[in-house]
């Protein structure tokens, strides 16, 4: 009898082991026809194939602070490197967010309801072109019949205007009577992938942003006065500042203490840059996603920087940029400066790759290549949450090019989970849920959608849980389940196959099953395809010589890790922890043999980071 017993047992773990090895996610066809192509892989690296389009910007921008009008001339040299002959030129025209009929998700107060922008002159490869031939629908703008067969180049030349929004501070604007942040500020050329061809998707407020790599320049024109932060590194600083403050910033890229590099005497003194009527600052930034930029004069300036690869001894600046009267904000350098050393050194351990990083005092909780656009604080933990999570973008999705457009939960899942793991490396009296207790609402019900749901397809009581607080969880879930040294190495291994590129979920999911060694379709079907509930249930305890068998029963569906708390009659208490790996069989409960010499008064489930949609099944009291 034991013989069968143990050949049966035998025969269903083979079964099962063979279930999980044969776990596949389903596949849309237009990711399907990347295998075909060769542009992607079912192992998750790029195909022999794969090709990306490129534009180069050459920005000629002039910002007038009293009218708020913005007038730039856009030199793009654009080259086609896919395999298809482009018959027309998509465009984003970000600004019209703002204009007067156009659909938006986001409200918009009447004062910053403009005209859009005005496209007043394009010459395409020195010619110059009818512009009453082209589109434009809300934010995209088409070109139509322009012929750029493969491996060609376009030379694009379009001068435009538009105003700047006053308030209604959707991730751009003016801050104050003396400070604007102006961001995607110029027409851009959507991205043609190998996917879905143009990105034709609209702007619209909520889903954010997918742009190809490119290089900037960017000549910016303000009143003398005012001083200029940008994405990229200045390129004549002997032009706009004077040789005291030149030394400082200098001084602030060799050192690890905090440089003061303009002071409230020092904006008293008015002597910071050449008294012109305007001055140009010059800006170069190579292989980013983006260029912003934010003006100021009345902004305190306080600067460090610190090895960020150990390697090749490369430092990183570090900025805080703000106005003296947010007293929070003296304390955000060193937050800053924390996260960019946390993000080196501990998570998710990869230097750092770009040369500067601001935090600029603005009216927003938003992340752009080498900057980022923070509203003042009173609390310390909103103070340290919101500067980790902001800066932790510059991963995703600025490292690695994803498209916010289809999957935002590919860079503000882990902006989530960058937040909870580095806010208590920064403030150890730390603890931070955020996002799930958004998920722990709206679990299992009608409007909980699956996280693979496309991003504009989202309804509005599932988007912020999809985005945020799900994808967090499952990354964070996998950590634990990997352990942190194998966890590190396959997401090192998605960013090195990646990096500079535009990864999909698929890409994701596959290079972490090779990273680790381990298929984890098992999970990523539960966790980011199927749907289900988080909610973990005691369902039984029995007692005999000292061990507890405590059978869990997972009545949602989803695989949570086991986080059992046992309260002993003598006060102390203990944690019985079983990663997600529990659910792994697809088994419906769970059995925990516990040997305990000390009389149990009651047991409980859950811990921060355990959402669950019945809290009245996770406790267990001794009778």
């Amino acid at each position: 009898m034991y013989l069968l017993k143990k050949t049966i047992l035998t025969i269903v773990l083979l079964w099962v082991t063979a279930a999980i090895a044969q776990t596949t996610l389903p596949v849309p066809t237009n990711i399907q026809s990347t295998y075909n192509k060769g542009t992607r892989t079912t192992s998750g690296t790029p195909g022999k194939n794969y090709w990306q389009n490129r534009a180069d910007y050459n920005l000629t921008i002039t910002f007038t602070p009293k009218t708020r009008v913005l007038d730039g001339v856009d030199e793009i040299d654009y080259t086609n490197n896919s395999p298809d002959t482009l018959k027309q030129i998509w465009f984003k025209l970000y600004p019209n967010l703002y204009q007067k009929g156009n659909i938006r998700a986001m409200p918009i107060k009447p004062e910053d309801i403009t005209d859009g922008v005005r496209i007043e002159k394009i010459e395409i490869n020195q010619t110059a072109y009818d512009t009453s031939k082209m589109i434009i629908n809300g934010t995209n703008m088409i070109i139509p019949n322009q012929v750029t067969p493969p491996k060609q180049k376009i030379h694009l030349k379009i001068h435009y205007s538009y105003t700047l929004n006053r308030t209604s501070h959707i991730r751009t604007g003016q801050v104050d009577t003396g400070a604007f942040f102006i961001a995607y500020f110029f027409p851009r050329i959507a991205v043609y992938d190998d996917i879905d061809g143009w990105n034709t998707n609209p702007y619209r407020g909520t889903e954010e942003f997918y742009n190809d790599f490119c290089n900037f320049k960017a000549a910016i024109t303000v009143p003398g006065n005012y001083q200029v932060w940008a994405t990229g590194n200045l390129t004549n600083p002997n032009q706009v500042y004077t040789d005291r403050y030149i030394k400082r910033i200098q001084d602030a890229e060799q050192s690890d203490k905090v440089t003061d590099i303009i002071t409230e005497d020092d904006l008293k003194a008015g002597n910071i840059s050449p008294h012109n009527p305007t001055n140009t600052w010059q800006f170069e930034a190579d292989s980013v996603t983006d260029l912003a930029f934010a003006i100021s004069d009345h902004y305190l300036w306080k600067s460090s920087s610190l090895v960020v690869d150990p390697k090749t001894n490369r430092r990183t600046r570090v900025d805080a940029v703000f106005n003296e009267n947010h007293k929070d904000y003296y304390a955000v350098i060193d937050y800053a400066r924390k996260t960019v050393e946390s993000m080196s050194y501990a998570f998710p351990k990869w230097p750092y790759p770009y040369p500067h990083e601001t935090v600029f005092d603005g009216l927003d909780q938003m992340e752009y290549p080498m900057m980022v656009n923070d509203n003042p604080e009173e609390k310390v933990f909103d103070a340290v949450t919101l500067t980790d999570h902001e800066i932790f973008h510059t991963m995703f999705p600025f490292y690695m090019g994803v498209n916010e457009t289809k999957y935002g939960w590919m860079d503000e899942g882990w902006a989530t989970i960058g937040e909870w793991v580095i806010s208590p490396l920064i403030d150890p009296t730390i603890t931070d849920n955020f996002g799930v207790p958004q998920y722990e609402n709206i679990g299992g019900k009608e409007g909980d959608q699956p996280i693979m749901t496309l991003t504009n397809q989202l309804g509005t009581s599932s988007f912020e849980p999809d985005s945020y607080g799900k994808p967090g969880l499952g990354y964070y879930y996998v950590r634990d389940l990997l352990g942190d040294e194998l966890f590190t190495k396959a997401l090192h291994y998605y960013i090195q196959q990646w990096h500079g590129k535009h990864p999909m979920p698929y890409d994701f999911f596959n290079c972490m099953n090779v990273g680790s060694g381990q298929n984890l379709n098992w999970f990523w079907k539960s966790w980011f395809f199927d749907r289900g509930a988080p909610d973990l249930a005691i369902s039984k305890v029995t007692l005999q010589r000292s061990t507890y068998t405590v059978v869990i029963t997972n009545v949602g569906g989803k695989p949570i890790p086991i986080n059992l708390t046992i309260y002993y009659n003598d006060g102390t208490t203990q944690l019985v922890h079983e990663s997600i790996n529990a659910w792994k069989a697809g088994n419906k409960t769970f059995t925990i043999n516990h040997l305990s010499h000390k009389r149990i008064s009651k047991m409980e489930l859950g811990t921060t980071y355990d959402p669950d949609v019945n809290k009245e099944n996770n406790v267990w009291e001794a009778k």
